[in-house]
Parts: C-alpha cells; sequence; structure tokens
C-alpha cells in the first residue's frame, strides 16, 4: 500500500475520513493521493464503515487560516512529465488512476454514503473525488470551478457524464437540461454556493461556523443501531443542518439563466454558440463578457468538450464515460497539444498569454476533433481494474 502525508485517512466511530493535506498547493491532487486513497477507500467498502467524509486541510495567507477542499489535478507535474522533466508514464498513469478512483467513488453501495464538504475551493480534480458521491456541502466560502478549457484540457473526471444531467429546466424546449451544463464547461465560469444549490450540484447548504458540529454529529450517526443496518444513516443529519434560507434566485445562474440557455442549449457547434452571443449585441453585458471569456480559451479544448458532453450525454454508465475521457486525456497529452501551452501560460511562466494552435475555431475541423476519442488498443481504460498499478 503507497502512503503519503498529503493524505490523512481515519476513523471516527464508523465514519470514514478522507482528508485531502496538500495545504501548500490547495490539497491539489497527485498521483501518491490518489495511490494512498484508492485502498484504504477499497478496504473501508468492505468493512462496518457506515458512512465517509472528505474533507480538505485549511492552509494560511498571510498570517490566516483559510480553507480549501481541493484546487484540481496536479497538472503542472503532469506538465513537465510530457516535456521529459519527469517520468513520462506520469501523463498516462495519472489520469488513469484517478479516473477509476472516480468511478469506485462513483458506484460505492447506496447504503455506504460519501458527504464531501466544499469548504473553499473545489475545482478540477477535486470535483472528480465529490461530485459523484452522495452528498455535496456548500458553504458561504466554496468557490467551484471546472475550469479545463482555459489550460488547454477538458472538463474530465466524468464531467461528460454529471454536466449534461444536470436536471434544471430549458425554458426553450419541453424538457430538462438547459444551457447551465455546457456555458459551466466551456466557460469554466466559477460559481458560488446559491449557483451550486440552484444547479443541483451541491446537495446542502451549510454556515462554515457550523461544520465542526456537522462532523461530530455525522460521526455519531453512524454509531446508531435503530436504524437500518444496511440504510443511509446520515441522510437526516444532513437535512437538519442544512440551511434552507440560501437564495438561490439571487444566484448568478439564476439572474442570467434566459440569456444562458439562449446561448448554450441545444447548440450543435461553437460557432453556434457564438452566433447567439453575437446576436445579443452591445448592450448585453452577459454576451460580451462571455465572449470575451470564450476567446481566452483554446479553441481546440472548447469543440473537444462540446462533443464530449454531447456523447456523454448519450452513453448509460459513468464507467463508459470515464473511459471515453481517458481517450481524450491521452489525445491531450501528445506533443505540440495545447495543454502544454496552456500549463505553460498559466502555472509556469505565468503570462497569460498562451499561443494557441489552432488558433481559431474555425481552423479546428472535424478530423481534428474526432482525433480525440479514437480508441487506443490495449490502453484503454479498465475502470474497474484497482491495484493494477505498481505502487
Amino acid at each position: 500500500m503507497s502512503t503519503t502525508l498529503q493524505f490523512l485517512p481515519s476513523l471516527s466511530a464508523n465514519l470514514g475520513i478522507l482528508q485531502l493535506n496538500n495545504p501548500a498547493s490547495l490539497n491539489a491532487l497527485t498521483l501518491e493521493m490518489i495511490r494512498s486513497m484508492t485502498p484504504i477507500l477499497k478496504q473501508w467498502q468492505k468493512t462496518g464503515v457506515r458512512a465517509t467524509l472528505m474533507v480538505g486541510a485549511p492552509y494560511e495567507k498571510k498570517g490566516k487560516i483559510k480553507p480549501a477542499f481541493c484546487a484540481g489535478g496536479d497538472v503542472k507535474k503532469v506538465y513537465l512529465a510530457g516535456i521529459g522533466k519527469e517520468d513520462k508514464s506520469l501523463t498516462a498513469d495519472f489520469f488513469r488512476e484517478e479516473y477509476q478512483l472516480n468511478h469506485m467513488i462513483a458506484t460505492q453501495a447506496p447504503h455506504l454514503p460519501q458527504v464531501s464538504i466544499w469548504d473553499g475551493v473545489v475545482m478540477g480534480g477535486g470535483v472528480g473525488l465529490s461530485v459523484h458521491g452522495k452528498y455535496r456541502v456548500a458553504t458561504e466560502r466554496t468557490m467551484f470551478a471546472m475550469p479545463e478549457t482555459k489550460i488547454g484540457l477538458f472538463p474530465d473526471v466524468g464531467g461528460s457524464w454529471w454536466i449534461p444531467r444536470l436536471k434544471l429546466y430549458s425554458q426553450w424546449k419541453s424538457g430538462l437540461v438547459g444551457g447551465v451544463g455546457n456555458y459551466l464547461a466551456l466557460t469554466g465560469n466559477r460559481l458560488a454556493a446559491e449557483d451550486l444549490i440552484y444547479a443541483g450540484i451541491a446537495t446542502h447548504y451549510v454556515k462554515s461556523e457550523k461544520l465542526d458540529d456537522l462532523k461530530s454529529a455525522l460521526a455519531e450517526s453512524t454509531t446508531s443501531t435503530s436504524d437500518d443496518p444496511n440504510g443511509d444513516c446520515i441522510a437526516g443529519v444532513l437535512m437538519s443542518f442544512h440551511d434552507h434560507n440560501v437564495d438561490t434566485q439571487s444566484s448568478f445562474l439564476s439572474q442570467n439563466r434566459a440569456d444562458i440557455d439562449y446561448a448554450f442549449d441545444g447548440k450543435d457547434t461553437m460557432e453556434e454558440i457564438i452566433d447567439a452571443l453575437e446576436s445579443m449585441g452591445e448592450d448585453s453585458q452577459f454576451g460580451r463578457s462571455t465572449l470575451k471569456t470564450l476567446k481566452q480559451m483554446s479553441p481546440t479544448s472548447l469543440k473537444v468538450t462540446l462533443e464530449g458532453l454531447k456523447r456523454g450525454a448519450k452513453l448509460s454508465s459513468v464507467g463508459e464515460a470515464l473511459q471515453m475521457e481517458y481517450r481524450m486525456s491521452q489525445a491531450f497529452m501528445r506533443e505540440g497539444s495545447d495543454f502544454y501551452e496552456g500549463i505553460r501560460a498559466t502555472l509556469v511562466d505565468k503570462d497569460g498569454k498562451p499561443k494557441w494552435s489552432p488558433s481559431s475555431l474555425e481552423e479546428v475541423t472535424d478530423d481534428i476533433v474526432q482525433s480525440y476519442f479514437e480508441p487506443l488498443g490495449d490502453d484503454e481504460l479498465d475502470v474497474n481494474a484497482i491495484g493494477s498499478a505498481k505502487l
């Protein structure tokens, strides 16, 4: 079993606590953390643990303690591997083992629910560790985003599964979904707790001052003998702490919902989305700001992301979605991919001026997009092959 101080598992009564402990990087997820967490979670799923709780370690900034859940995967190290400054195998191993862990969490038995406390930043790989669990608790300090198109990647870790399935009514057609999912995936817009409750991404809202009491109550609930041992012992506790006064109607998503649906709902191409935004005119603050945001993103990432969401909506399981995403991830690891330029501009040189190639949506052909979904032969992802990697 691989161990690292960046991940601290513990038990409180029959509650398995999964603490991400990489505060210097806002608990960014490393391969070492994945390899330490996977066997622990697998063991707990087979023993008397009745629920799991995932939390992030706080960090210090200017003498003040601040919260963080997880700022995403350690993509900088993957970048270094891709350019030959770290073990090249990391470009495959990281995504493969991360997605296998995502699948383990997504398929965890209903009577062994996972609760994730989204206090502070929640991004990328941190979303993958938590959004597939049964419960996600937001606070007034939550900042959630899937910003991958800005770094030349795509919203992965199962994003192609859950994003198209956001249960939001569309005013433009008789049905669910609407444009919110496409909007979030393509723009990487940051969401507050009100947005997350509005969209159904978070299941509960609890003020940060009550989190310690919530954790204690969750642990206590796992000792109860009066409930069905195969039942969900924490649902009532979470609802008792949920703040029903959270104002979802004042959220950004609610306030801009008509514009979001108009521009992003039911659009088959990025060009259609751009046309819709431009048609809003100069008087539309939403249209102007969203166009500005999209023009900063990798054109390849935008088109591949939209195609992945369309394909993901038709898949029958999260496992199939993760298998598709693994193909996509390995295509983004190819030499010359926008991923390397995006990480360089954002996390290495930090000049904020990526030189995307191709540089425009028009240059990203259907053949280029299709190349990101090609089968990998013997290297295809087996979502159930947990523990097969050399630790």
